[in-house]
């Protein structure tokens, strides 16, 4: 899944890229806040880390441009401020959490996938469909409660299309969920990546519907 992380300080976005990184995330960074807000309006993220006290451009105003775009990617706001005032404008302004500054990497990671999860109408961070079960925070994919052995790309398509179970995701958002915008996308290369799972995975898991793109049938969350 790809993540925007819109922050100036460069220790943070560092240190924040290299965190989501380790936690299998694809990640764009932008340091500005007008660069950000463009990628976030041009492209296509699971969801969005963004700082309030950006140069050019603040957080409140690059969020209040999106909603009013119709941009619902979910959000994490975080600012060295924290007033209680300032949460409420950005709630108010459409955004999905919030963290303070300073923070542990655990706390926004847990914070990330939280927000992540209620998008797709998830509650709990794991996901059992049938015999196959996905533990968000161990970032592991069991069948009958054994592990199964995927590839980072393979993990991350299979956690978006089970994160968006019941829905059919369209290939072209699969696409760019897969793939960072600094790298030049394959035609062929979601179906190539369905295939290799199908092979470790149950196969009536990925259902292809012809035109439409993939689904995987609603499951249960613990």
């Amino acid at each position: 899944m790809r993540v925007l992380v819109i922050e100036d300080d460069d220790r943070i976005r560092s240190d924040v890229q290299s965190a989501l990184e380790a936690a299998g995330y694809i990640v764009d960074v932008e340091a500005s806040g007008e660069e950000g807000w463009f990628l976030g309006d041009t492209e296509t993220y699971g969801a969005v880390v963004l700082d309030l006290g950006l140069p050019q451009m603040d957080g409140l105003t690059v969020l209040k441009r999106w909603r009013k775009a119709g941009k619902t990617m979910p959000v994490l706001i975080l600012t060295a401020r924290g007033t209680w005032n300032e949460r409420v404008d950005g709630i108010d302004a459409g955004a999905d959490d919030y963290l303070p500054k300073p923070f542990h990497v655990e706390e926004l990671l847990a914070r990330l996938r939280a927000i992540i999860r209620r998008s797709g109408g998830n509650a709990g961070s794991v996901i059992t469909i049938g015999e196959t079960e996905l533990d968000e925070r161990q970032m592991r994919v069991s069948v009958r409660g054994a592990t199964v052995n995927l590839s980072p790309q393979e993990y991350r398509l299979v956690s978006y299309l089970m994160l968006h179970n019941g829905r059919v995701v369209p290939q072209q958002e699969l696409a760019e969920h897969l793939q960072s915008v600094h790298f030049e996308r394959e035609s062929n290369a979601v179906e190539v990546l369905v295939a290799r799972v199908r092979r470790k995975l149950p196969n009536a898991l990925i259902e292809t519907r012809r035109g439409f793109g993939y689904l995987v049938p609603s499951g249960t969350q613990n």
